[in-house]
């Protein structure tokens, strides 16, 4: 058996998220629905990087696999992308070591958030943007972004429900850029908790918007208190962007 390495790219609107669920259609299930029958009705279990929720798009989504075809990357992309659905395509295939893991090996992620702040909605960005049409002081949002850049305890930026007892993560990047009518969030980091980035831009919003101040940050994350942080922002203006490895 080969063992592949795989990015895929996809549009999470119309599903429940990567994770293969009990309800709702999945990524990882129309993922695996390509390669059993690429692989003549054998299941084929693929392994990626983490999930990511309902709504939340990936720009590269990286999983692993293993099979007893051996073939080119380009004989793989153009044979699974003939069988996902248009709202998901394989970027790349590779063949890698046995001992390489899609989760276990990563060494850190990028995630972007785009927010729409036009005065009208765009229809045609509803599924792709945030929609944020009120008033944003970008000066105050950039004075508290360095306070979130270093490691931390994120309990306060994460939701109640996420798993990890260990809420000690680094970002070691945090950008915002302006665009006409958007704004781009950029973080990068080592690991990042259930809704850390989702929590972390609402809570830059309510800055934006004067309901808390920058220098209020540092006691927000040593309260360990979730409450003290702002709303969490939907999922249509998230993207998992790229996965780092050795």
């Amino acid at each position: 058996m080969q063992r592949y390495k795989g990015i895929i790219a996809y549009d999470g609107s119309g599903y429940s998220g990567y994770q293969i669920q009990i309800n709702g259609k999945t990524v990882q299930e129309v993922l695996e629905k390509a390669l059993k029958k690429m692989h003549k009705g054998i299941e084929i279990k693929t392994v990626s990087s983490g999930r990511t929720d309902a709504g939340v798009h990936a720009y590269g989504q990286v999983f692993h696999f293993d099979s007893p075809l051996i073939l080119s990357s380009d004989r793989w992309v153009n044979a699974m992308n003939g069988l996902l659905p248009t709202d998901v395509a394989l970027q790349s295939v590779e063949k890698v070591s046995q001992d390489f893991h899609a989760r276990y090996d990563v060494e850190g992620k990028t995630y972007k958030y785009f927010l729409y702040t036009g005065k009208i909605r765009n229809p045609f960005e509803r599924n792709f943007t945030s929609y944020y049409p009120y008033k944003l002081n970008i000066d105050r949002i950039r004075e508290a972004a360095p306070y979130f850049v270093g490691t931390h305890d994120f309990t306060s930026f994460c939701s109640a429900k996420t798993t990890k007892e260990n809420k000690i993560r680094t970002i070691s990047i945090l950008d915002i850029e302006e665009r006409e009518n958007k704004i781009i969030f950029t973080f990068t980091g080592n690991g990042f908790l259930y809704n850390m980035v989702r929590i972390i831009v609402g809570t830059l919003l309510h800055v934006g918007n004067g309901k808390i101040d920058p220098e209020d940050i540092p006691a927000i994350f040593a309260a360990h208190d979730r409450q003290r942080a702002g709303k969490t922002a939907p999922a249509e203006g998230l993207y998992l962007w790229e996965v780092y490895y050795k």
